[in-house]
C-alpha cells in the first residue's frame, strides 16, 4: 500500500491526536518516526501518513476552521 505524508510534527501527542481524529472518520492512518533522535532520548519528527485516495479528506479534517469575520 502506498502512503502519503500529510503532516509532520515534533510532538508525539500531536501526531497521535491527528491519528485518532482520522481513525474516528474511518480513514486509514499511520504515524512514522523520521530520524534517529528517538534513540538518543529526544523526540524525532513524526509523519502522519494516509493512503493517496484519502489525502484531501484527511487534509480538510485536519485544517483549521475558517471563521467569518
Amino acid at each position: 500500500m502506498t502512503w502519503i505524508t500529510i503532516k509532520t510534527t515534533d510532538t508525539r501527542w500531536e501526531a497521535e491526536f491527528m491519528q485518532q481524529m482520522l481513525i474516528a472518520h474511518e480513514i486509514p492512518v499511520r504515524v512514522v518516526a523520521q530520524g534517529a533522535a528517538i534513540h538518543f532520548g529526544c523526540d524525532s519528527p513524526l509523519a502522519v501518513q494516509v493512503p493517496p485516495q484519502d489525502q484531501w479528506t484527511a487534509l480538510l479534517l485536519l485544517s483549521p476552521i475558517e471563521e467569518n469575520l
